[in-house]
């Protein structure tokens, strides 16, 4: 497979990097932009030119650490499970915890080049104020592995806390990257869709109580006076029923140029997925595949959805950060998570190219 000018770019400055004895190095790239082929790439050369033994790699879920794995082996030609005769393996931050001295003795005895995944999921600066994912980095990993690579399409978090093995400039306190590929350049490079959100809105709102009846005239006016949730809001069949009205409309008119395209529902909770479910067949006789954390194996749901020709998916919160569904380009956005990380993340999910024959857009509905 043929690099993207950024991904080739992106490896010579890292292996300068390394080169010069910087054994850590940071590369911000858009969501959708092709990190995992990029670290894979790096990982080969590393691994062909003897400059390392073995390839950890940490990622946020076990779907991406699965997709991290499969890149591994197809750009190497070789194992990364862990058992013998491996090069190494694929985990989640989850397992970090749960490794026990003989996985970490690894580190003495061989040249290991780790691979974080969305880095801003690990915190710290130091032990002290590290999270749980952060500490085990900052004690096991920091100084003790040959090369590292951090990857990130966000590079903040949410409570500001540091993230771990990042510099900060001063005085304006923000992530030093060693590389930095945008939304902008990737739209320009048609890697990435241009995105474009469809905010719903609402002139004429009633709210009927046992005493009166309010009127708003958009939904800002009726939050701000705390009299309903947001979470009522995306729960309301009329608001439901309007904004998966108008994605399955975008959805239809993509699919007759591209029969592959999907879309994807990002629900609330399990009981807001189902009704969404029922609600998509009731009113557009659509099927739709759920996939939460309840399910036996949401893994394997995603992997079977994403080669197949189904259209639509619901889920709840396991299709975010780096999961990789090229044919997603509508996004119905109903969930209360409301952060600019999360938006970002999801978003990233529909604008990944896959061809020419594919609108330069991807869509995201919301109230």
């Amino acid at each position: 497979m043929k690099l993207r000018q950024w991904q080739s770019e992106c490896i010579d400055l890292a292996l300068a990097q390394y080169l010069k004895g910087h054994s850590h190095f940071l590369a911000l790239a858009t969501p959708g932009a092709g990190k995992t082929i990029m670290a894979s790439e790096l990982a080969d050369q590393l691994l062909k030119s003897d400059q390392v033994d073995l390839v950890v790699c940490f990622s946020p879920s076990s779907i991406v650490a699965k997709d991290f794995s499969e890149s591994l082996h197809l750009r190497t030609q070789e194992r990364f499970d862990g058992l013998i005769g491996a090069k190494g393996r694929s985990l989640t931050y989850h397992n970090l915890q749960y490794l026990d001295a003989s996985f970490w003795r690894l580190f003495e005895r061989y040249r290991v080049f780790v691979i974080f995944d969305e880095i801003h999921h690990c915190a710290g600066s130091n032990v002290d104020n590290a999270n749980a994912w952060g500490e085990q980095i900052i004690l096991n990993i920091q100084n003790k592995a040959k090369f590292t690579l951090a990857l990130t399409g966000t590079p903040w978090r949410s409570d500001a806390a540091p993230i771990v093995l990042s510099n900060y400039t001063h005085p304006n306190n923000k992530i030093a990257c060693d590389y930095v590929y945008g939304l902008y350049e990737a739209i320009h490079d048609d890697v990435c869709r241009v995105p474009q959100i469809v905010a719903i809105d609402n002139t004429n709102i009633s709210v009927v109580d046992i005493e009166e009846t309010k009127t708003f005239n958009s939904f800002k006016a009726l939050l701000s006076q705390s009299i309903i949730p947001y979470q009522e809001i995306i729960e309301n069949e009329a608001v439901m029923e309007f904004l998966i009205a108008s994605a399955h409309k975008k959805l239809s008119k993509i699919r007759r140029v591209n029969p592959d395209a999907a879309g994807l529902v990002v629900a609330s909770s399990v009981e807001h997925a189902n009704q969404i479910s029922m609600l998509m067949k009731s009113c557009f006789n659509e099927d739709s595949i759920v996939v939460t954390y309840r399910e036996s194996d949401p893994t394997n749901i995603i992997q079977q959805f994403r080669h197949a020709k189904s259209k639509w998916i619901i889920s709840v919160g396991m299709i975010s950060e780096g999961t990789n569904i090229p044919r997603l380009q509508v996004c119905c956005h109903l969930t209360n998570i409301k952060t600019e990380m999360h938006f970002r993340q999801i978003l990233g999910r529909i604008l990944r190219m896959t061809g020419s024959k594919e609108p330069r857009s991807g869509d995201v509905y919301a109230s």
